[in-house]
């Protein structure tokens, strides 16, 4: 079969979002292990802005893009779980889905439900993974139960909205931050307890007020450095700090002595230390699409850009302009 070629949003250089340039590359036959996917819908993610701008950095030219969904053209030697004609979804190293059509590892691609549309399927892959480890994974030692008090920063954005939905049917008092009034309402809409406006509010007194002096098990925080210290102080004792990402800016370095205020825990966690394996990633997925196949988890798309409006989708995510979740459209 003769190559084909594909359009892929690719950077040269670390910086801006005028970094993002549209490439053509050519696409092969996948290799053992590999299959090849047209994209219908492609998701954005913080991780794709740390990529471009160098917090996390890798070699040049660069494909972004983690997650997305479409239809599986071909497949390797060795793939059993999918097969040509498949409607497919996925977030997935190594980065590249900013595209057309690519090759890549099997391993993490899921068969999308046919009752999951591909826009939500590109849109809910990685920031739904993300919510289920989170909730089911990422626990405080002392464990999770119905009615514990949980804090999650950036509760109207992609990740928060799924988790505000996922915490309530786990019954769950999931207490919202986020940075206006509409982000607030919109986070208490998806079942978030209660919500703080963190710009007019002081998320940790409000915190104390909430749970009784108590404070919470668990903080989720993807915000970072403007969060992290005032995050410690609204656990109660044994409670764990899950930071998984740094809208902010990387947390500063700290003293382990810190924690010692309420025997403390403290993880860094990332959805691709969770999904190692066919066997977990599939797990993980199959929950995923049974709360949203119940309607438990409904996934808001706020965002739709065309994948050569990429810039423009990249400076709304950096604005902190978004709500809910951002597909590009092929």
């Amino acid at each position: 079969m003769s190559e084909q070629t594909s359009r892929a949003v690719r950077i040269h250089a670390h910086g801006g979002p005028e970094q993002l340039v549209v490439d053509t590359v050519s696409v092969g036959e996948p290799g053992p292990g590999q299959l090849r996917i047209r994209h219908h819908a492609i998701g954005l993610n913080f991780i794709d802005v740390y990529q471009r701008t160098g917090l996390y950095p890798n070699t040049m030219p660069l494909a972004l893009g983690m997650e997305g969904a479409g239809v599986v053209e071909a497949v390797g030697e060795g793939v059993t779980h999918l097969k040509a004609g498949d409607r497919a979804a996925y977030a997935a190293n190594p980065p590249g889905s900013y595209c057309d059509v690519r090759v890549m590892p099997a391993m993490n691609v899921c068969k999308l439900p046919d009752v999951i549309d591909f826009e939500t399927g590109a849109a809910m892959m990685l920031k739904g993974l993300t919510a289920q480890y989170l909730l089911k994974r990422a626990r405080p030692v002392e464990g999770l139960e119905a009615g514990d008090f949980v804090l999650f920063h950036a509760a109207a954005g992609g990740v928060g909205l799924i988790a505000c939905q996922w915490a309530k049917a786990l019954g769950l008092q999931l207490i919202g931050t986020a940075g206006s009034d509409e982000k607030c309402a919109l986070a208490l809409e998806h079942g978030a307890s209660h919500a703080i406006n963190y710009r007019t509010e002081d998320f940790a007194a409000r915190v104390k007020d909430i749970t009784n002096g108590q404070g919470v098990k668990v903080v989720y925080d993807s915000v970072g450095k403007d969060t992290f210290e005032k995050s410690l102080d609204c656990l109660r004792p044994f409670g764990l700090m899950a930071s998984f990402g740094n809208a902010s800016g990387p947390v500063a370095p700290f003293a382990p002595a810190v924690l010692a205020k309420g025997s403390l825990y403290v993880t860094r966690q990332t959805l691709f230390t969770h999904i190692t394996s066919r066997e977990r990633t599939q797990a993980m997925a199959d929950d995923l699409f049974a709360v949203v196949e119940a309607g438990q988890v409904k996934i808001r798309i706020d965002q739709r850009f065309a994948l050569t409006d990429v810039q423009a989708a990249h400076k709304s995510l950096e604005a902190r302009a978004t709500t809910g979740c951002t597909v590009l459209l092929p």
